[in-house]
C-alpha cells in the first residue's frame, strides 16, 4: 500500500470521528469486497554490523542500531532489541488509542502508554539453561486526560487492547521460522 501523508485531526471530537470515518470507509469497503486486498507484508532488515557486536535497523526516521542491553555486556550507547519491542508495542498501542478516541468522539488532552517488560539475562546469557530467553511478563499501563465518563474510558483502554496489533500478536504468538538463505 503507497504511503500516505500524516492524518492531522480536527479539534472538535465529533469532527475527529467523521475524519477518521471517511479516511478509512474507502479501505473498510475494499477489504469487504476483496478480502484478498486487506492481506499485507510488513517487513525489516538488520544488517550485522562486523567490527561490533551491533546491528543496523533502517526505520522510518533513520537508522537505529541494535547492540547490547547492559545486562548482557553492552554499554547502553545503543538500542536494545528487547527494548525496541517495547517500543513498537508503545507505539502501536499509542496510535491505536489515538485512532479509537478519535472514532469514540473522546476528546484527549493527553496520553501517554508506559511498557515495562521484565526478563531473566541468565537465560539469553545461557547461564542457566532452565532460565526463559525473553520477556517473562509485559505491563502496558494508559494514562489519559480527557472528557469523558469512566464507562468510555474504560471502553477506549479495552478498545485499545483489543486492537492493537504488537499487544495482539505478543498475546497470541504468531509462529516464527528461522532460516539461512
Amino acid at each position: 500500500m503507497p504511503y500516505r501523508a500524516v492524518m492531522t485531526l480536527p479539534t472538535d471530537p465529533h469532527e475527529q470521528a467523521v475524519a477518521l470515518r471517511a479516511l478509512q470507509r474507502p479501505l473498510k469497503d475494499l477489504y469487504r469486497a476483496d478480502p484478498a486486498a486487506a492481506q499485507q507484508s510488513s517487513t525489516a532488515v538488520a544488517r550485522v554490523v562486523l567490527d561490533a557486536v551491533a546491528a543496523e535497523v533502517p526505520q522510518w526516521s533513520g537508522t537505529s542500531r541494535a547492540g547490547l542491553h547492559p545486562a548482557t555486556g553492552g554499554d547502553g550507547s545503543e538500542a536494545c532489541s528487547g527494548d525496541m519491542l517495547l517500543e513498537a508495542l508503545a507505539g502501536c498501542a499509542g496510535v491505536t488509542l489515538r485512532s479509537v478516541a478519535a472514532a469514540m468522539g473522546i476528546a484527549l488532552r493527553s496520553a501517554t502508554v508506559h511498557v515495562v517488560g521484565h526478563w531473566d539475562a541468565r537465560g539469553t546469557l545461557g547461564v542457566d539453561r532452565e532460565a526463559p530467553v525473553g520477556f517473562t511478563e509485559i505491563e502496558v499501563r494508559i494514562e489519559v486526560d480527557a472528557d469523558a465518563d469512566e464507562a468510555s474510558l474504560a471502553r477506549l483502554v479495552e478498545a485499545t487492547e483489543r486492537y492493537c496489533v504488537v499487544a495482539q500478536t505478543l498475546r497470541a504468538p504468531t509462529p516464527v521460522t528461522v532460516t539461512r538463505g
